[in-house]
């Protein structure tokens, strides 16, 4: 499970990343919907790591709350791209 939670959680930042290199608002927006994808199969993954007792429940809502906390700042990047893109239409 730690392999696929790694992988996960570097396809955020490279999704994030290769969206910024597209120089395009509606592919930065696509990537960044992909990187909000992988922060839930994170979450998805922290709940098997739970379920199976391989964290703890405090483990467990740190790790939530943070990822949380990702996929709010994903989402307000989200936000900001759509803005920028009606204000250059």
């Amino acid at each position: 499970m730690t392999p696929q939670i790694k992988r996960a959680i570097i396809s955020i930042t490279a999704n994030i990343a290769e969206g910024f290199g597209r120089y395009s608002f509606q592919e930065t927006i696509q990537f960044c919907r992909t990187a909000r994808a992988s922060v839930n199969e994170v979450l998805d993954h922290l709940y098997s790591a739970l379920d199976e007792a391989y964290i703890t429940k405090e483990e467990f809502d740190n790790l939530y709350k943070k990822a949380r906390e990702i996929e709010r700042a994903i989402n307000g990047y989200i936000d900001f791209l759509k803005k920028q893109k009606q204000n250059f239409q």
